[in-house]
């Protein structure tokens, strides 16, 4: 495979990993020094971080799902506009619209940055109220 074909390859089986809920794969797709950052509270957080927050979002909404991803490659990693969506326990659709731009390094992601519109964020927060119940 050429560069921009295992760059691709990267970005498939991370996205393809999280619709599955298999958050080793996503472990083993991200560098163990890994830096994610969301535009939202403006922070950074490392891999174990990312990885809890991944495992709620799996035990919380089902029928995950990168849907109309637009993926498109560059040197040193890669940048995916898609609508994320899901299934809150009481029965509820979601979906928000997000873009992660990420820099690959040695086929594993070294950074990652989100950025996802936080109108939406109300719903996806009320999954925890859902979850307690």
């Amino acid at each position: 495979m050429n560069r921009d074909e295992r760059i691709r390859a990267v970005a498939e089986r991370f996205f393809d990993a999280i619709e599955r809920g298999d958050v080793e794969t996503v472990r083993d797709v991200y560098h163990p020094d890994v830096v994610i950052w969301h535009a939202t509270d403006r922070t950074e957080s490392n891999r174990e971080e990312n990885l809890a927050v991944l495992e709620g979002f799996v035990a919380r909404a089902s029928d995950r799902r990168y849907e109309n991803r637009t993926l498109e490659v560059f040197a040193d990693g890669f940048v995916q506009q898609h609508i994320v969506t899901g299934t809150r326990r009481d029965g509820m659709r979601l979906e928000m619209a997000s873009c992660v731009i990420c820099k690959v390094q040695d086929d594993r992601i070294v950074r990652l940055d989100e950025y996802f519109d936080s109108a939406a964020l109300p719903q996806w927060f009320a999954m925890d109220e859902i979850a307690s119940r």
